[in-house]
């Protein structure tokens, strides 16, 4: 696997107990997304890499103050209401399940697909 087995394990334990609908697990990106509705909420990113978040992309500036916090950027854009956090920043069981409610709440505000 690209992403590392434990950490999704960690992931998947915390969505299961927040979500709120029904969340399918679908490898992407090298790592392993978890979708509310057909919409990513949060994903376990490659080896090391730690979480992507989908978030309102009216609070992206305010949430790039935390710890760990970057714009994720693909193919050299960066792209508001989706963040990093690095690995280190979601160590605590309290931050993880922090990041992963903020991507879960805004996930289900979004029209299924």
């Amino acid at each position: 696997m690209a992403y590392d087995e434990a950490f999704a394990e960690r992931v998947r334990s915390v969505v299961g107990r927040l979500a709120s609908a029904p969340v399918i697990e679908k490898r992407m990106f090298g790592g392993l997304g978890f979708l509310v509705g057909g919409n990513m909420a949060v994903a376990v990113q490659g080896r090391n890499a730690g979480l992507l978040v989908r978030v309102d992309p009216a609070q992206t500036e305010k949430l790039l103050a935390e710890p760990g916090a970057a714009l994720m950027a693909m193919g050299g854009r960066s792209m508001t209401g989706w963040l990093t956090v690095e690995a280190a920043a979601v160590a605590k069981d309290t931050d993880l399940r922090r990041w992963i409610r903020r991507g879960l709440d805004y996930a289900t505000t979004l029209p299924a697909k």
